[in-house]
């Protein structure tokens, strides 16, 4: 019997090819959408899940508020780590990680760069799950001056040579670093990722005594059966302890006093919870993370497109009624049950959705490249195949049969035989009532995705076209310039003759993309305020920039005279309370070495120096010339002027490849993952519009069936073309603009607070309303449209025959 059933399943499918076709079409798009969400979902939740103690890994992280700042790092103080081991007995290990760039290593008569350089604790590798695949399993970080390397960087330094026992010669690191293991590559969902893992031993800050200086990334090992909140309850008290004398000697003010209007205190983050939760932006994070946020907006666009594929095939086997109600009648003529007709619809679904599930895993292996670049995943095909993928798509291939096979195959079953026969197969108000809901359902979705991206693009664009306080467009920035030594000068000289080049600043600080960060405690009339960030520039720097003074004069030389002079930000002039005469005024900058005081000569206007999801911070700028060249050029050939650039430092002979980064570049990549998004939604937008349309064609060709008398009696009465299409077209109108009225305050709510995360945004006009609605309704009727001017059109002695 059941092959008997996938016959004639078979045959039928055949013989109704076109609308066949529609249904894998929109069957195979929702479970393309679906199986893509999910790759991207099941990355993001695996991030550092590859560690085996992942569950009993926490971080420990600096939270507070103080004189108006709010303060969350990521990075504690260097004594924390063997503080919390030695006190509390839930903790059964810590270690460090204290991130060092990427200098510059020599070995034998090579130089290389590019190369992510960190110093962990010896212990590290009994923490982290990172196998030793050659060289010390034991204790490779046991001594001083050693080095732990990825298997890739390996490859790059030694090639198929033993590097075990082999030293590397690493810039501000006064003794060679011996080679004494080898790992395998830092996976890709991990929250950091280095090449070259330094013994901690060797790093004289690591033995700070400091718990006021924040550097080190701080992570513990809680024991069997704790959980991170029973360790957190006990850290006010150690902080206050350890950090309370320190802050009395360097403030003046003890512990409990600065805590009454201040709060400060360090608390742990799950291990787990780093990529997606974590706050943290900026320089206090090891890598940019992704945000929970983005998985439910994600797992919710999954769900609402394979819940409009399966509506889209149900309106569209239903339309086929119709066609199939004459082999209904006389199958329940000649003895057929109704469990029999369903089992033989449910059959036909499940086939569809086989081919449909297919289908999409072909779709999906094809543009899962494009996918990755535009969500910045490196998804590879094998997952796709891996055995939680499989056993997701059978689910899928069942829940897709039932969902958008039963209702079809309990309307097609019910017709009564005489009703059947005579192609009177009404299905009466409640059915038809589910019908118009669920196409109110699709378009709801639908116009909900659209006005979602077309707020995205809006909020894009105006980032992209706010006035951030400078120009970033036409700046060229050689963040590697110190690379030259002493020769600097001359390269700098050199560049400045070409005509191309307007003005070049010295500073390694810049308003977007990689920048040097530096804060300090800022105290006025011996009252600690609050830290403020801190730029090392030159007098060239406000002009590169094309920053405007609103007080004051700006530096006047590269050095001496203005050494102990700064220039503020409007932010940090109100927040010092120097509104009504800030020029000629003093504060005092905390530093290792005691306090420095400094004097104001001049205001700028306030620019945006972070992303613009959070307000301008206080900034103070030094004349304090360091670092890279920022160099603002006049042309619109940059590629002409960068090979220009290219020749000259070449001439130099630094051995040091040539290396530049645009400001503009810099700027648009802070805002990647939004972006990213805006990409994603707008492609599933218009998918989700693309199926719930086949779904309203499919309501369509089933209404025009029913109707095809009624329509054929109007045009013999006279009923012209536009007439009847208008006829037809109206009650879907209703639908579509009744969604409108459920679509767009709930868009309204979630996009409003997506925007809230912006401390600069732009707002939902009116004329975003109206432009959803133009654009769904567009389509939405173009579909109508076609198929009713058909049904129009049809000779109407066609339609009356049979009466």
């Amino acid at each position: 019997m059941i092959t008997n059933n996938f016959k004639i399943a078979w045959r039928n499918i055949l013989k109704n090819r076109g609308m066949f076709l529609l249904n894998i079409l929109g069957l195979a798009i929702g479970i393309t959408s679906c199986l893509l969400i999910v790759l991207f979902i099941s990355d993001e939740l695996h991030y550092d899940r590859y560690n085996k103690k992942a569950d009993r890994i926490a971080r420990v992280v600096f939270r507070g508020k103080v004189g108006g700042e709010i303060m969350k790092e990521a990075v504690v103080m260097a004594p924390v780590a063997q503080t919390l081991k030695d006190e509390i007995p839930e903790v059964a290990d810590a270690t460090r990680i204290r991130r060092a760039g990427t200098p510059k290593i020599r070995f034998e008569n090579t130089v290389y760069r590019n190369s992510r350089f960190a110093y962990v604790d010896p212990n590290f590798f009994t923490i982290f799950t990172l196998p030793v695949i050659h060289g010390n399993n034991v204790d490779p970080l046991g001594k001083p001056n050693t080095a732990v390397l990825t298997e890739s960087e390996v490859k790059k330094y030694f090639g198929n040579t033993d590097p075990i026992g082999k030293e590397l010669f690493v810039d501000d690191h006064p003794t060679p670093l011996e080679i004494t293991a080898v790992i395998g590559d830092v996976p890709e969902n991990s929250h950091f990722h280095f090449d070259i893992f330094a013994s901690m031993l060797s790093y004289a800050p690591a033995r700070s005594t400091s718990w006021t200086k924040s550097n080190f990334f701080t992570y513990l090992l809680l024991r069997e059966d704790v959980q991170y909140q029973q360790v957190e309850d006990k850290l006010p008290l150690v902080v206050e302890e350890h950090m309370g004398p320190q802050l009395k000697a360097e403030i003046g003010m003890s512990f409990a006093d600065f805590t009454k209007d201040n709060q400060i205190g360090l608390f742990l983050q799950p291990l787990t919870d780093i990529h997606l939760y974590s706050d943290f932006a900026g320089a206090s994070e090891l890598e940019q993370g992704g945000d929970i946020r983005y998985i439910y907006i994600f797992v919710a666009v999954g769900v609402f497109m394979l819940c409009i594929a399966c509506i889209n095939f149900m309106n569209l086997s239903t339309a086929t009624a119709a066609k199939r109600s004459k082999e209904v009648g006389i199958r329940k003529v000649l003895g057929s049950e109704k469990r029999q007709l369903i089992f033989q619809f449910l059959t036909e679904t499940f086939i569809a959705t086989c081919i449909a599930a297919l289908a999409g895993i072909l779709i999906t292996v094809a543009v899962l490249p494009l996918f990755n670049e535009l969500s910045g995943k490196t998804i590879s095909l094998s997952f796709i195949f891996g055995y939680e993928t499989v056993i997701l798509l059978l689910l899928l291939i069942i829940v897709i049969s039932l969902a958008a096979g039963a209702y079809p195959a309990f309307v097609l079953s019910s017709f009564a035989p005489v009703n059947a026969l005579k192609t009177r197969f009404f299905t009466g108000r409640d059915t038809r009532g589910l019908r118009n809901g669920l196409v109110i359902f699709q378009f709801i979705i639908s116009a909900g995705l659209i006005f979602s991206t077309i707020i995205v693009s809006k909020q894009m664009s105006y980032i992209q076209n706010k006035n951030i306080g400078y120009d970033r467009d036409q700046i060229l920035v050689i963040n590697e310039a110190t690379l030259l030594g002493n020769n600097e000068k001359a390269f700098r000289n050199e560049i400045r003759k070409n005509p191309l080049v307007q003005h070049i600043s010295v500073s390694s600080y810049l308003p977007a993309g990689p920048s040097y960060n530096s804060m300090a405690g800022i105290f006025m009339n011996g009252q600690y305020q609050r830290r403020m960030f801190f730029y090392d520039v030159d007098k060239n720097y406000l002009q590169v920039m094309g920053m405007q003074l609103a007080l004051g004069r700006n530096f006047s030389d590269d050095s001496g005279s203005d050494s102990l002079n700064a220039i503020i930000n409007e932010t940090a002039m109100n927040i010092l309370g120097l509104q009504k005469d800030p020029i000629g005024r003093t504060f005092v900058r905390d530093t290792d070495q005691g306090g420095q005081e400094l004097t104001v000569i001049g205001v700028v206007k306030d620019f945006h120096f972070k992303s613009l999801h959070r307000q301008i911070d206080p900034l103070i700028m030094r004349n304090r010339p360091y670092g890279g060249l920022i160099i603002r050029t006049k042309t619109g050939n940059m590629s002409g002027l960068i090979e220009n650039i290219r020749q000259t430092w070449n001439r130099f002979g630094t051995g040091e490849p040539f290396s530049y980064t645009l400001l503009d570049d810099s700027f648009r990549q802070t805002y990647r993952a939004e972006r990213n998004m805006g990409h994603i939604l707008r492609i599933f937008a218009m998918l989700t519009i693309f199926i719930a349309c086949l779904g309203l064609f499919g309501l369509v060709t089933y209404n025009t069936e029913q109707r095809l008398k009624e329509i054929g009696i109007r045009k013999v009465l006279g009923s012209g073309v536009p007439r009847i299409v208008a006829l037809l077209s109206k009650d879907f109108l209703k639908l579509i603009v009744f969604s409108f009225l459920i679509a767009f305050p709930l868009g309204y709510y979630l996009m409003n607070r997506w925007l809230q995360d912006f401390a600069y945004r732009t707002g939902i006009s009116w004329w975003t309303f109206v432009l959803t609605a133009l654009i769904t309704v567009s389509i939405a009727m173009l579909t109508i449209g076609l198929k009713s001017l058909r049904a129009a059109m049809q000779n109407p002695v066609k339609a009356l025959k049979a009466e």
